[in-house]
């Protein structure tokens, strides 16, 4: 039975119900946050117990691929999401006969690899960087010619925060790359370098009747493949950005996407767009709506997979996120301990969250801060002087 077939009933799932969510890391939490505020009960299907999010839901301790427990989470739960995109896809395929999920597998089955991934996105009508699937290295070196150095070769499956890929600065590192990026033991994908910019991303939300919504674009700076910030409105023109917002919109549609989904985007010196990624659930980059926005990501994700109206996306205030990391936890926490005049004089409003992950490991997401201001400038300037963040500032500035 295909997806669309199981998803023709259509329920809507009022607030009191029990929401399943396998995974659960600081997405979940977060979600679990803003859905209980709504009037929903949640329980979490994790391997980690007492992870972020089964701090604050109940939570059943298992693997993603433990038919059982997944079972067992059906029968708790009135509907079932997911909250990272690594979730087994057998597993949640399976809940699609026994339980009610309102995503489907199929979307989390074309994310969870690269080449299914490109080929949706074109199926969509929208524009993704040139690449080349790779079997052998010469392949590998037939496409490297084509396109150029540098160019990147990713592993199809199993790549996050930069793990998984090799940026191919010369011919000679081509059998080194190959080697061992082949170890992982799936397909790989050649990309061609594109010269962007800008990196950006929209998200948007898309009901099981159909309505879709986008957030404001965010400007995303990375260091060491690891988001450092997301900056809102993003600094790009009118123009552009309502194009990335339909793009977004256009994918969520043409791929029936139910919920939340990520659409990150390369933005050219010419103007152009180029989708990079996509992610079927909430993202790092739309952190900062849980105050910036009328409606937060995680709001809008619970509003969207139990058929509720969708709500305000709107933008209340330039807003930037940073993103807290384990070297920066220990001088954050003394900063929040004690008055911040310089946060005064800005007149800028730093918002904590912190993830509730027990060991604070170097470059470990362990939580964020959103600095609502005046302007980005002014929030920029204040992330800054902190001096927390002196290493990432030097990375990229």
């Amino acid at each position: 039975m295909s997806d669309r077939q199981v998803n023709v009933s259509i329920k809507t799932i009022l607030p009191g119900s029990t929401i399943g969510v396998l995974g659960g890391g600081q997405l979940g939490r977060m979600i679990a946050n803003a859905g209980s505020e709504l009037g929903y009960r949640f329980v979490t299907l994790d391997p980690t117990d007492g992870g972020p999010m089964g701090q604050v839901s109940e939570q059943i301790v298992a693997q993603y691929d433990d038919a059982n427990a997944a079972r067992e989470l059906a029968k708790r739960t009135d509907v079932i999401t997911y909250e990272f995109e690594n979730v087994d896809a057998n597993v949640a395929s399976m809940l699609m006969e026994e339980a009610y999920v309102p995503q489907g597998s199929h979307l989390l089955y074309t994310t969870q690899h690269r080449l299914r991934e490109k080929h949706a996105i074109e199926a969509a009508g929208v524009q993704v960087a040139p690449y080349r699937e790779i079997t052998s290295q010469a392949d590998l070196e037939a496409a490297v010619a084509e396109f150029g150095v540098p160019c990147v070769l990713k592993t199809a499956t199993g790549g996050y925060d930069g793990k998984g890929q090799w940026v191919i600065r010369s011919e000679q590192e081509i059998a080194e790359a190959f080697e061992t990026l082949v170890k992982a033991k799936t397909e790989l994908v050649l990309e061609k370098f594109i010269k962007f910019s800008k990196e950006i991303s929209v998200i948007a939300a898309r009901s099981p009747q159909g309505e879709v919504k986008v957030f404001p674009a965010s400007e995303n700076i990375h260091v060491s493949n690891i988001l450092h910030l997301s900056i809102v409105p993003a600094r790009i023109n009118p123009a552009l950005q309502q194009q990335a917002e339909q793009l977004a919109l256009q994918i969520a549609q043409g791929l029936d996407a139910v919920g939340l989904i990520a659409v990150e985007m390369f933005v050219t010196e010419e103007g152009e767009l180029f989708v990079n990624e996509l992610a079927p659930r909430p993202h790092n980059s739309g952190h900062y709506t849980m105050e910036a926005c009328r409606t937060s990501q995680f709001e809008q994700h619970v509003r969207a997979v139990c058929n509720l109206p969708l709500g305000d996306t709107s933008l209340t205030t330039s807003v930037v996120m940073v993103n807290v990391l384990g070297q920066h936890v220990a001088p954050l926490l003394e900063r929040f301990a004690t008055h911040d005049e310089l946060a005064d004089q800005l007149v800028v409003t730093p918002k904590l969250h912190l993830y509730g992950k027990a060991d604070a490991v170097h470059n470990r997401k362990m939580g964020h801060v959103n600095v609502l201001a005046r302007s980005s400038d002014d929030a920029m300037q204040w992330i800054e002087s902190t001096g927390i963040w002196t290493e990432e500032w030097k990375s990229w500035n």
